[in-house]
């Protein structure tokens, strides 16, 4: 098995931070990102850049974080008992885009590496990451664009690997507690060393590569729709959602906490606003209820 480049997936993921940055900047237009650098006590930090109050954009983060220490905490290890007694170093970008208007979705993607050694020993390691959309008022263009992306960045590590990794993503940004997947998917992957480091360290980077091109004609395409209070009203219910699943689901926000990240940086991913209702339903025969009816389950889009 080739030896993981980690310096080479640290140089990767602060270019792909810039990029994406930088991306977003020119489609919104007049939000910036700023920069807080943060450190960690026990070993490492990262780059947490936020743009709010955004023309397009009403908050958003994209982060760069890279954490080391002499070992993992017990919570990692119970479920990975080879993990114990060895030193770690976790990095990735990870970034949440909440738009202002209810017609432009949410969107999220993660690229991440994790590698944990002993003298003496191989190195275990693996990539994770993906990418996910959560429309409030859906349009079944954007959900094609979407996952054709997805499925043009795969097809060079196979045909099997977008079905497999599309069904994981479904699986996974599920909320078994509303019997409902959080938005309409896209790829997720996690534990990959399938294949050489190589071969694993490219599948990553076309996925982080494949963000902007799956993400922004959406936005272009849907920033300027019209939209009332109803609307407003209903992207801020469905924001709980997000909160719901990041809080009670989301792994990546677990380990961050547990492991001493920076909790500001960590919960960067939450909207600036979110609402909750008391037994809400959507109106039979609405735009909400097709939501609910059409795009809130997994569905073959290709």
């Amino acid at each position: 098995m080739s030896k993981p480049d980690v310096a080479a997936v640290k140089t990767f993921l602060l270019a792909l931070q810039d990029t994406i940055c930088q991306g977003l900047e020119r489609a919104d237009g007049l939000g910036r990102f700023v920069e807080d650098a943060w450190t960690r006590e026990g070993g490492g930090g990262g780059r947490t850049r936020v743009m709010r109050a955004g023309k397009v954009i009403e908050q958003g983060g994209v982060n760069f974080s890279h954490v080391y220490g002499d070992a993992m905490p017990a919570s990692a290890t119970a479920h990975r008992p080879e993990l114990a007694g060895r030193r770690f170093e976790a990095m990735g970008v990870s970034l949440v885009i909440h738009p202002h208007n209810p017609y432009v979705p949410t969107s999220h993607a993660n690229v991440r590496f994790f590698i944990a050694e002993k003298e003496g020993e191989d190195p275990i390691w693996w990539f994770g990451g993906g990418f996910d959309l959560t429309p409030f008022y859906p349009f079944e263009q954007d959900v094609r664009h979407w996952h054709s992306v997805a499925h043009e960045l795969c097809q060079p590590f196979g045909d099997d690997i977008y079905p497999e990794f599309k069904a994981w993503c479904d699986r996974y940004f599920y909320l078994k507690h509303r019997d409902e997947t959080r938005g309409v998917g896209g790829l997720f992957f996690d534990d990959l060393n399938r294949w050489p480091f190589e071969q694993s360290f490219a599948f990553m980077r076309a996925v982080g590569e494949g963000y902007l091109a799956a993400y922004l004609p959406i936005l272009v395409r849907r920033q300027d729709t019209p939209y009332g209070e109803r609307e407003r009203q209903f992207q801020l219910y469905r924001r709980g959602r997000y909160v719901e699943f990041n809080l009670v689901y989301d792994r990546g926000t677990l380990f961050g906490l547990q492991t001493g990240g920076r909790t500001e940086s960590i919960l960067m991913s939450m909207p600036p606003l979110a609402r909750w209702e008391y037994d809400w339903h959507a109106e039979p025969g609405s735009a909400e209820a097709l939501l609910y009816q059409d795009y809130l389950k997994p569905r073959q889009w290709l």
